[in-house]
């Protein structure tokens, strides 16, 4: 039984794709890229994808390869399978949209600081939008936040799955750092009351709203 590289994803084909912890919030810069292009030609890297986590996936990679890849990006796995905290997207937000109303960049980089690869009953996305055309789409993630003039709107328990869920409203006019608080104490209760394997949706539907409301907010 072949045991798979650490870090890695087997793919259909029996090759591996890795996807690397470039950053947060879907930023990069040039020597991140350069770092990246120079592993993808070195090691003939078939496929590099932008997923829907806002990451670089490299896809294709021979067994062999792996470590060596790793070695030379000298980056960490981003949390990209299993159940714990996943991803935290974010659009451009006020740093630089002339939409944006809220600091999403921000606010996603201190969420996935604080946040990220934490274990959970099950995988854990969050969307942080700057203004309510929610580019990042946090009413479908389990927990979402957008920008509007007085703060943040805190939404919980959306899913874009088979059968999609809009998520409900936590709160609303919070600060930067009052969401984080809220955040941090919203995957606490989710981590001590979960069932194993419940995902944030059916958890919101299990307990109700107002009770979680009454428990974190």
């Amino acid at each position: 039984m072949t045991t798979t590289p650490k870090g890695a994803i087997l793919q259909r084909d029996n090759t591996y794709a890795i996807i690397p912890k470039t950053g947060v919030a879907g930023l990069l810069n040039g020597e991140i890229l350069r770092k990246l292009a120079d592993v993808v030609d070195k090691y003939q890297i078939p496929i590099v994808k932008i997923t829907a986590s806002q990451r670089l996936a490299l896809v294709g990679l021979k067994e062999e390869d792996v470590d060596k890849v790793w070695q030379e990006l000298n980056m960490e796995p981003a949390p990209a399978t299993g159940m714990c905290v996943r991803s935290v997207q974010a659009c451009p937000g006020n740093s630089l949209c002339k939409y944006g109303k809220q600091d999403s960049l921000g606010l996603a980089t201190s969420l996935d600081e604080n946040f990220s690869g934490i274990a959970l009953p099950n995988k854990f996305k969050m969307g942080i939008s700057g203004c309510p055309l929610n580019c990042c789409e946090a009413w479908t993630r389990d927990f979402g936040a957008f920008g509007k003039p007085n703060g943040f709107t805190v939404l919980l328990g959306g899913n874009a799955g088979a059968v999609p869920h809009i998520g409900k409203i936590l709160a609303e006019d919070l600060s930067h750092d009052e969401v984080v608080t809220l955040a941090g104490r919203l995957i606490n209760y989710y981590k001590e009351n979960a069932k194993n394997g419940e995902r944030m949706f059916k958890f919101v539907e299990r307990l109700g709203i107002e009770e979680i409301k009454q428990a974190i907010v």
